[in-house]
């Protein structure tokens, strides 16, 4: 089985290239974090999340402890599975590129999640100012889209990935580049 990450920064259309994966009858694996971020504004009401949520919490390491885990928990759940391609929206590194970006320090077990678990293939969505919105669980600004995309090309190439970068086009334009890509390189 290939394991592929499609990564990138908020609004660059990875959900929805990710939606059309698995329309197209794919296995994909979504983002966790959506759902811990809805469930975390629902746990204490007093939170107001002005940037990304691993700085609003009031324990942003238990935050990111809880989505690293999340994400090797899916990426085990992958191991089970027979098909011959399974995307992820984003991977473990996500989280050390997040957490680089907003100037975190995690500890070598972090860095362990990343080594022990590898993915075949990286492609990254990159920043795309005239689709980038902001809402109630994505909360960055255009300029630190800008800042993670760069944190999330820097994690995966000090891990060792070749990222490719995804062109901005259309939804099926998109999609057929990571499948003719990913076909070029089997």
């Amino acid at each position: 089985m290939k394991k592929i990450v499609i990564t990138g920064g908020p609004s660059t259309g990875k959900t929805s290239v990710i939606n059309l994966l698995e329309n197209s009858g794919y296995l994909c694996l979504h983002e966790v974090i959506r759902d811990m971020t809805a469930k975390e504004q629902e746990t204490d009401q007093e939170i107001t999340f002005k940037s990304n949520p691993i700085v609003s919490v009031d324990d942003p390491m238990a935050f990111n402890q809880r989505i690293l885990d999340a994400r090797v928990t899916q990426y085990q759940l992958a191991e089970t599975k027979q098909d011959a391609i399974l995307f992820f929206d984003r991977g473990i590194p996500d989280v050390l590129a997040y957490m680089d970006c907003f100037e975190q320090q995690y500890p070598q077990s972090f860095i362990d999640a990343c080594t022990n678990h590898l993915y075949d293939h990286v492609f990254l969505m990159p920043p795309w100012k005239e689709i980038h919105v902001s809402d109630s669980q994505r909360f960055e600004s255009y300029e630190e889209a800008l800042l993670i995309d760069k944190c999330l090309n820097n994690t995966y190439a000090q891990l060792g990935y070749e990222v490719i970068i995804v062109p901005k086009d259309t939804i099926q334009k998109r999609v057929e580049f990571i499948l003719n890509t990913i076909k070029e390189l089997i």
